[in-house]
């Protein structure tokens, strides 16, 4: 039986938390297929089987965390300069074959090193992961192996030293082995950057993750996170067998003096001088004529009456003419001013301000008032507070059922730095709909959200999913990602159980922000729509026009069917 493909993701530096939160979304989709390639922050991992004797010196000491992993072995370091390697695979069940797939994995490293010119590693028996040397005395341990198989599914996988701070294995008994020490790739004389190593565990991760199957290697679909090593570029989908080529970007040449967003998108392989003139004429499919109604007029009465803002006004949406006509808005919550600076977004990032803790019930007398059958509620990013502003979205959906029990609430949400605690308050408030928007593909993250992570956004999704939200998300295309790197994230997407999706052009609001690289064409959303539809989206929302919020109701009621019929 044919499997695949398998999506590899090189996401680059993320939150250990984060990474296993993404893990876990991903290993409940029976079918995906996926290696996520990353680096941690300092993380000391405790296994199942961990002895806390094996933790000689406390880890917040010297700047790290200590966490608990639900996978098998003791006690392991990660950090920078280590690649960390997550299959989160199909693995065929039956008499040895969790030994198998372990085997499997060390096999990947093992033939993934001796492609880049370190032959002579191998294992130990015993002693799960890959040595150098492993026959002699002198064996040292250069990739540590933990893994957990439950229900025919994979999670963890392998650490590999390229260059990581070695002094951090001194405080504790890696692996729980005090006798074998550890080594790294610059420690054994191999001079290689990290941007190999990812190479050639991609280039053998079809092969070696195929398991035994009867169709051979897998297909591999992959993308990758930009970053200073080399230009990232627009990826390929390979054949079975092979990893897609990458060569490097041509090299992007800015003026002296380029500001930060023009360094993030050279960086991403994106010039940012050959975007769209702010001035350029928008082609007719883009051009709204302005209505402004007794309807538009009256709402904006409202809003305005109760000191409320929407993002409707802070984002300059070009669908404010038909949404306020039809009675329908997006609150903005928590103020106005934002703690990020999104190279797409309009709202203001001067230092925020106190929370108003009268705002909710303001946004729920103006629903009322209203008569709003499905309120949206979103807020700007608040990393100044400790919880990220989740109690004032929990305040706000309590106080609109409160007086509105009828309606339908949604809330598009910023990521609350991944803190646990913040996104179950919002998620215990139980939101009819939980969106939170990926924004744009892998490689422009980067560049686009440089306060954001695509790993951690994915992680939100997951963690809304599990706690049984409908779950939305969306993308704005037009900032220099390829249709292939656009059906990758909607895979992703999918991946991890978001219901909804929107996908609409994006509108430079000024000269501040990113450049429009182009413009996509209604049949190149059509066909967008047509590819996320296919891939089981209860809802998909794709057009130039199309935004977080535009037809919300609809979509929440198309994925209230699927549900109800699921």
């Amino acid at each position: 039986m044919a499997r695949g493909p398998l999506r590899v993701r090189w996401l680059g530096r993320v939150r250990y938390d984060d990474a296993l939160a993404l893990q876990h979304a991903l290993f409940r989709r029976s079918g995906e297929e996926h290696l996520l390639l990353l680096e941690h922050g300092h993380v000391y991992t405790l296994g199942v089987r961990a002895r806390p004797e094996h933790v000689i010196d406390d880890p917040a000491a010297f700047g790290a965390e200590l966490v608990r992993a639900d996978r098998g072995g003791d006690v392991t370091y990660h950090g920078p300069g280590q690649l960390v390697g997550y299959p989160i695979v199909s693995v065929p069940m039956g008499p040895g074959a969790i030994p198998a797939y372990v085997h499997a994995v060390e096999q990947l490293v093992i033939d993934a090193l001796a492609d880049l010119g370190l032959p002579g590693t191998g294992r130990v028996p015993g002693s799960p992961g890959v040595w150098v040397d492993p026959e002699s005395e002198s064996a040292r341990k250069i990739c540590a192996i933990g893994v957990r198989v439950s229900k025919g599914r994979s999670m963890h996988g392998f650490a590999l030293n390229v260059d990581p701070d070695m002094a951090m294995f001194a405080h504790i008994v890696p692996c729980g082995i005090a006798d074998r020490p550890v080594t790294s790739l610059a420690r054994e004389g191999l001079g290689v950057s990290m941007g190999d190593i990812v190479d050639a565990v991609a280039a053998r991760a079809p092969a070696a993750l195929a398991l035994g199957g009867s169709s051979g290697p897998l297909r591999i679909e992959r993308q990758d996170a930009s970053g200073a090593e080399r230009p990232a570029v627009a990826p390929t989908t390979s054949s079975a067998g092979t990893a897609p080529s990458r060569p490097d970007a041509v090299p992007i040449v800015l003026r002296v003096g380029a500001r930060s967003l023009d360094k993030r998108l050279a960086a991403a392989g994106v010039d940012p001088a050959a975007g769209l003139g702010l001035g350029e004429r928008k082609p007719a499919w883009l051009r709204v004529e302005a209505r402004m109604g007794e309807d538009y007029l009256g709402l904006r009465k409202t809003v305005r009456g109760l000191g409320l803002v929407t993002v409707c006004e802070e984002a300059g949406c070009p669908n404010i003419y038909e949404c306020w006509a039809d009675g329908t808005a997006t609150f903005m919550i928590n103020g106005e001013r934002c703690t990020r600076a999104c190279g797409f977004c309009l709202v203001d990032t001067r230092h925020p301000l106190a929370l108003d803790p009268a705002e909710p019930e303001r946004v729920a007398e103006a629903v009322e008032r209203m008569g709003l059958a499905h309120a949206v509620v979103t807020a700007v990013a608040r990393d100044d507070l400790e919880d990220g502003g989740a109690g004032a979205f929990a305040a706000t959906i309590t106080a609109i059922r409160d007086r509105c029990p009828g309606t339908s609430v949604e809330v598009l949400i910023s990521d609350c730095k991944g803190q646990d605690a913040a996104l179950r308050t919002i998620f215990e408030a139980a939101p009819d709909v939980l969106n939170h928007n990926l924004e744009t593909v892998l490689r422009l993250q980067r560049a686009v959200r440089p306060s954001a992570s695509y790993a951690r956004s994915l992680s939100v999704l997951g963690r809304a999913k599990a706690a049984g939200l409908t779950v939305k998300s969306g993308m704005i295309l037009g900032m220099g990602e390829t249709e292939t790197e656009v059906h990758g994230a909607l895979a992703d997407l999918r991946a991890v159980g978001v219901d909804i999706v929107t996908v609409g052009q994006y509108l430079r609001p000024s000269a501040a922000h990113l450049p429009v690289a182009r413009w996509w064409t209604p049949d190149e959303f059509a066909r967008v729509r047509d590819v996320a539809v296919a891939m089981g989206f209860a809802h998909v929302q794709a057009s130039p026009l199309t935004r977080s919020s535009y037809h919300a109701r609809d979509a929440a009621r198309s994925a209230g069917r699927s549900a109800a019929t699921a």
